[in-house]
């Protein structure tokens, strides 16, 4: 580049001839680049170097299909070449193929001992069974537009459930038969008063917190392991996450029987044997030093695991009530104190990730309650709660002494007769000397004793598995 050009700011300049020239002009037409036909070699002849023909021929070359076609032809839209690739990835499938699929799925998924491998793949959207719930009609199919969203918008029209006066008899009718008066809080006393109200501390577990840590551990497992407690198994399991789980075939779930120590073996096997009809069923008893169900707990997971060979790991949930031995079961698993434990409800307050190979996770859960109508007495036995936190303890012995062997409580407490709880309890507090002010037996100190022990497995009790009557019935 000429000296005269390298001046800052300098707009224009005269080299030749006096004209004037702008500095962009006078570079592009009298640089020395090989791609500027006009320029000047000194010691050369003037046809010795590339015309302005050839310069653009050469820029051609360098340039793609598509922009070639823009500069012979810039009115032409942009073309793209086809290519059979495009639809490597569409699959046709003929309708009686579809249905034959959909039975075969539909076979697995209610085998609870067969499992769908890779059904990332699958067009789940296909193979689901349609849903046979009425879809709800749009809101502009109840009401026209103006209604709806103008300037004479009203409120939506109320949805009848009955539209004949037999039916609308025979709801109420249905009602009336369900209805509980025990369980209303609304009725009202002579003098304006509602009755007892329940205790808000009964309700732990079902705190929007717990739900939500519930939800975390099912979006990131790819199996839920449910423990439940072997002394009431039914009324520890959870039938909402059962059925949530059921809609989604790519997660995998199983049970376990824990404290299988606290009650008889024929107990354990009849409920192992009732289980597995629904979801594969393990007997276990946590312990770090003397466990028992532990080889075959981990032989389930490597199962699981070669299933999922196209995962870099799997991550296994453990779900449950409070107070079922989740952690314990983890800790038993690893053979050492990883998780906290306490033989009370509420241990675990946020779930926490624990290693058990290179590929297999274990996830440690809160206790979830989940309302199924039970009583507060149900949830007091069930120990969803800490008996210290009880306000008053004493109201839920007489619900438990009928579930207890009375043999069994004479040799652990001495009491040989009862008329009810109140006087098995007056009669604890004489022998042991739990009295207060005036020789009034502390009857809350004693059911706190009482339900203390219940729930540490102390007072043996169970619940009756179903005989092969009831089964039946329950298949039908």
């Amino acid at each position: 580049m000429p000296k005269k050009l390298r001046a800052k700011k300098a707009k224009s300049q005269t080299p030749l001839g006096g004209k004037t020239i702008h500095r962009e002009n006078y570079t592009k037409h009298h640089s020395n680049s090989s791609t500027n036909p006009d320029r000047v070699i000194k010691g050369r002849k003037p046809h010795s170097y590339r015309s302005k023909s050839t310069i653009n021929r050469l820029n051609l070359y360098n340039q793609k299909p598509d922009e070639q076609r823009r500069a012979l032809r810039p009115d032409l839209p942009a073309m793209i070449e086809p290519d059979r690739r495009w639809f490597g990835n569409t699959r046709t499938i003929k309708q009686d193929e579809l249905e034959l699929f959909r039975n075969e799925v539909r076979e697995a998924t209610s085998d609870p001992y067969s499992m769908l491998i890779k059904p990332n793949k699958l067009p789940m959207a296909l193979i689901s069974e349609p849903s046979d719930k009425a879809k709800r009609p749009p809101l502009l199919d109840v009401e026209s537009f103006e209604e709806t969203f103008g300037s004479k918008a009203r409120r939506k029209r109320p949805k009848l459930q009955n539209y004949d006066l037999s039916a609308m008899v025979e709801e109420i009718k249905n009602k009336e038969e369900e209805y509980d008066e025990e369980k209303d809080t609304n009725i009202v006393n002579e003098y304006g008063e509602k009755g007892e109200l329940k205790d808000r501390r009964l309700e732990k577990g079902q705190s929007k917190r717990i739900w939500e840590e519930l939800y975390k551990v099912l979006d990131s497992s790819d199996v839920i392991c449910q423990v439940l407690d072997v002394r009431d198994p039914m009324g520890t399991r959870c039938p909402h996450v059962e059925k949530q789980l059921k809609k989604k075939p790519n997660k995998h779930l199983f049970f376990v029987l824990n404290k299988c120590d606290l009650v008889p073996t024929w107990v354990t096997t009849s409920w192992v044997k009732h289980l597995s009809k629904e979801y594969p069923t393990i007997a276990f008893h946590a312990s770090v030093t003397n466990p028992f169900g532990k080889a075959a707990l981990i032989q389930l997971l490597r199962q699981f695991d070669t299933f999922h060979k196209d995962k870099k790991n799997i991550s296994v949930g453990f779900i449950g009530y409070p107070n079922v031995g989740k952690s314990s079961v983890i800790n038993t698993l690893r053979s050492k104190e990883v998780c906290k434990v306490a033989p009370i409800p509420g241990e675990t307050k946020v779930w926490q990730y624990i290693t058990l190979t290179k590929r297999i996770y274990l996830i440690d859960c809160p206790g979830v309650v989940y309302d199924v109508g039970d009583s507060d007495a149900d949830l007091v036995l069930k120990g969803v709660i800490r008996p210290e936190k009880i306000e008053d303890p004493s109201i839920y012995i007489s619900s438990m002494l009928p579930r207890v062997n009375k043999e069994h409580l004479q040799g652990l407490y001495g009491v040989q007769e009862w008329q009810d709880a109140e006087d098995f309890m007056t009669q604890m507090a004489q022998q042991s000397g739990r009295l207060l002010k005036g020789g009034e037996p502390d009857l809350n100190t004693i059911a706190k004793m009482l339900l203390h022990d219940w729930q540490r497995g102390k007072i043996p009790f169970f619940a009756e598995p179903p005989s092969k009557e009831e089964a039946a019935l329950e298949k039908k």
